[in-house]
């Protein structure tokens, strides 16, 4: 009788704990995995058999046919909604409903991860987006782009100097270094030269920051944090290390104390959010005013996004006009054409109206996605109504999370034929038009996209055409080809790393973009 019981016990358990929660979607008509299948592909990814974006893109192909289909990600339901229309009408038409991003770790009591605009809520992301976005508009790209444009130039400078006609590098560290310098001069005030001071305290930080996610260790550490916050805090298990936290922290509040007592102004982040802190960007609706640590958070998570994303653009670029040098070539003949206008420096007019850049970043970002998924959070009851023979209403509630398989989507021969192939001329003034804007979201969409994205293409567009003005890329015998995703991370990355070769030129356009200055004066064009 007692061993009937424990059996009858066992069965009930094994049930209600690892059964009946992954068959939520199932029992309110939305298309799922069965429950042995869930946990297959729950195990298969803990223990990392294939890439992140590799899963999500077998998924999406099993459910070809389907609008949307459910998920687990660990105990959390998940809607992933794949159609273009239904994500729209998610994320633009009906955006009250789905304002907020998924805190996967909503109790971490880390002020950089929780403060941050990407995981603020409600009103107080709104507040925080009103304060941001000033800095983020034409004007103040124009202000930006000479700090970038020096960095540039420090950057290049740097490979020019090392005397060598060919120099093999490894972009993604060397990308990630320029990023980092970047982000420091124009959201931390700090100025860093990464590419010869290989070690500074800043870049090795921002290191240190961004390996929070990878191997299986890194999944345990997050599984601890969701599911026992508590436990966490006492063990000390956090998301960054507190050396980390620290770092960052301090180097906004030394800033500020600073600026304030010299009464320094200087048009970057950190002098917008003071603003807002003074009260100008306040709204007659909320009491609370912005503090320091808020504008640590701003300018940490500016970095985080910096400092990965954006290299990831940068290398990925790098490293599909490497292994394709025709397209290397037509953009660098462009770069060749903007230099012989110039009448001096580089001006972000100019680096403006450069469509064959744009249409190459356009594809890298189509192919090489910086996010894998994008997420909302149903904040207030939501119906998706039945459109397709089969769909039945499908009541969200609040609370619900919503995924959109970006990699997914970007990869899909419907909206993009022969989705493997790098081809800018998607994106040439004949061709983009058939280019669905909701199958087409490297930087988000409606209210809630990425605030950064203008000034993450300007930043990319200048290292490369400061580069290439230089450089040819060249693949070498250490450059993967094809390119084999990484198993331990969640973005976009090679185990094997990103090895190529700059080849220097000495084409004409290297030799007026040097000389540009003498060349123009020699001519009586101007007297500098």
């Amino acid at each position: 009788m007692f061993w009937f019981l424990v059996c009858v016990i066992s069965v009930i358990l094994i049930y209600y704990v690892f059964i009946k929660p992954f068959n939520y979607w199932k029992a309110i008509g939305v298309p799922q995995d069965s429950v042995w299948k869930v946990w297959l592909e729950f195990f298969s990814g803990f223990m990392q058999y294939r890439s992140y974006a590799e899963s999500v893109k077998k998924i999406y192909d099993d459910y070809s046919s389907f609008r949307y289909y459910g998920i687990y990600q660990f105990y959390s339901p998940t809607l992933i909604v794949k159609d273009p229309d239904l994500i729209k009408q998610i994320t633009v038409k009906d955006f009250d409903h789905f304002v907020d991003h998924y805190n996967f770790l909503p109790n971490s009591d880390e002020p950089l991860w929780e403060r941050n605009l990407f995981f603020l809520k409600g009103e107080k992301w709104r507040r925080m987006r009103n304060a941001l976005t000033p800095f983020f508009t034409g004007s103040k790209m124009k202000v930006m782009f000479r700090l970038i444009d020096d960095c540039a130039k420090q950057f290049v400078e740097y490979y020019e100097e090392q005397g060598n006609s060919i120099i093999q590098i490894e972009m993604k560290d060397s990308f990630t270094r320029f990023a980092n310098d970047v982000i420091a001069t124009t959201a931390f005030g700090v100025k860093c030269d990464s590419i010869r001071n290989r070690d500074n305290e800043f870049y090795l930080m921002g290191k240190e920051a961004t390996n929070f996610v990878g191997g299986i260790t890194d999944v345990i550490k997050f599984l601890f944090i969701m599911t026992v916050p508590n436990f966490s805090r006492t063990f000390g298990i956090r998301i960054f290390k507190r050396k980390v936290g620290a770092f960052f922290t301090n180097v906004i509040k030394t800033n500020i104390k600073y600026r304030e007592q010299n009464e320094i102004i200087r048009p970057d982040m950190i002098h917008l959010l003071l603003e807002a802190k003074k009260g100008n960007f306040k709204e007659d609706t909320l009491n609370e005013i912005i503090n320091d640590e808020d504008i640590a958070a701003q300018a940490f998570v500016f970095f985080l996004a910096g400092f990965e994303s954006v290299a990831n653009l940068m290398y990925f670029t790098a490293y599909e006009l490497a292994v394709q040098p025709d397209i290397q070539k037509k953009l660098q003949k462009e770069i060749d054409d903007i230099v012989n206008s110039l009448d001096s420096g580089l001006t972000y007019e100019k680096l403006s109206s450069m469509r064959y850049m744009d249409m190459v970043m356009s594809e890298t970002l189509r192919k090489w996605p910086s996010d894998i998924i994008l997420d909302r959070i149903c904040v207030k009851p939501y119906t998706i109504q039945p459109l397709k023979e089969g769909e039945k209403p499908i009541y969200l509630k609040e609370g619900d999370l919503i995924n959109f398989p970006l990699y997914g989507i970007h990869r899909d021969p419907k909206y993009y034929p022969e989705p493997d192939r790098f081809d800018p001329e998607r994106f040439n003034d004949e061709n983009k038009s058939n280019v669905n804007p909701y199958a087409y979201l490297p930087f988000g969409v409606g209210p809630r996209n990425c605030i950064g994205s203008r000034f993450a293409l300007m930043e990319t567009k200048v290292i490369l055409f400061h580069l290439l003005a230089k450089f040819d890329i060249v693949i070498t015998e250490k450059t993967p080809i094809p390119l084999i995703l990484s198993k331990s991370k969640y973005q976009l990355d090679t185990d094997e790393g990103f090895w190529m070769e700059l080849k220097q030129l000495v084409a004409a356009h290297k030799l007026i973009l040097d000389h540009i200055d003498v060349l123009y004066a020699q001519q009586g064009v101007f007297v500098g």
